[in-house]
């Protein structure tokens, strides 16, 4: 038998989840509903995978793990709902290139957060690293101008900002286990969405594919990405969630054939660019001997 080292388990762990999650965006635009609906569909069946594995493996036990978030896990919980809600809004009203590599820059703005909440302190190159990364969405919102899709590149930021608060706000209960926060998350927007959809005008099809995504992509590939940092670093963590950047898009140009805007090319280039050595820089500054 082959024996993995932690490490190498962590990486293969989180670009599994990572690989599996890239076609959000895709099933997303598949569905021929709106926002609403799709976003009900979306979060009822997140919200009872999550759940659902909770109290297969623990029973009446899985109601002890609610009770123990406390306040910090509906905090959580509601800040995932709004990110989801806003990634949604930013799918179906601009590119999912646009959508996805403006979102990757949720931990510039996590990095923010923590220095405001958290009291910790910001490196001078996460600091040069925001100050590129808003240049390159600058880029990417020219582009947006005369297409109609600014709106969905403002959702997009707003996303961004949803899940740096959210990461923010586990950060301040890395002691507890906060992962049933996402399943109230999920309910939470299912109920959030109901009065203003229609969920019953969901074809078959979309509805399979409603069904794929949230009873079987999003529960797994959210767990796996939850289980990959116990094993590796938060840098390489980051690192490998910018695939979703590179895969999104990729799916939904072979599916679709929605091609991105020049603009959006090179400010994606710009940030993702910037992403990577930011994270790579603070890899080896953490692996640098005292």
């Amino acid at each position: 038998m082959i024996k993995i080292s932690p490490h190498l388990r962590g990486i293969l762990i989180t670009a599994a989840g990572v690989i599996m999650l890239s076609p959000d965006g895709l099933l997303v635009r598949l569905v021929a509903a709106d926002s609403a609906t799709i976003l009900f569909w979306r979060g009822l069946f997140f919200g009872l995978a999550i759940f659902g594995f909770y109290f297969l493996r623990r029973g009446l036990g899985a109601v002890n793990l609610i009770r123990v978030m406390g306040r910090r896990g509906l905090i959580a919980a509601a800040f995932f709902s709004l990110s989801t809600c806003f990634f949604v809004l930013a799918i179906t009203h601009t590119t999912v290139a646009n959508a996805l590599v403006i979102i990757a820059t949720a931990p510039l703005f996590a990095a923010v957060f923590s220095w405001l909440v958290l009291k910790e302190p910001i490196p001078v190159a996460t600091w040069m690293a925001i100050i590129v990364c808003i240049g390159g969405i600058s880029l990417i919102f020219m582009g947006s101008l005369g297409g109609g899709s600014r709106q969905g590149d403002f959702y997009a930021i707003l996303c961004a900002f949803m899940i740096a608060a959210q990461v923010t706000t586990v950060r301040h209960a890395r002691t507890i286990d906060m992962v049933p926060s996402l399943g109230i998350a999920g309910l939470l927007t299912a109920l959030l969405a109901l009065p203003f959809s229609a969920p019953l005008a969901v074809t078959g099809l979309g509805f399979a594919y409603l069904g794929v995504l949230g009873l079987l992509v999003l529960p797994l590939a959210f767990g796996l990405i939850t289980v990959g940092p116990r094993y590796i670093s938060a840098p390489e963590v980051s690192l490998l969630m910018l695939m979703e950047s590179v895969l999104g898009p990729f799916w939904v140009w072979l599916v679709l054939n929605e091609v991105p805007d020049n603009e959006t090319v090179l400010g994606g280039a710009i940030v993702i660019s910037t992403l990577m050595v930011h994270t790579g820089h603070a890899y080896f500054k953490k692996r640098r001997p005292a």
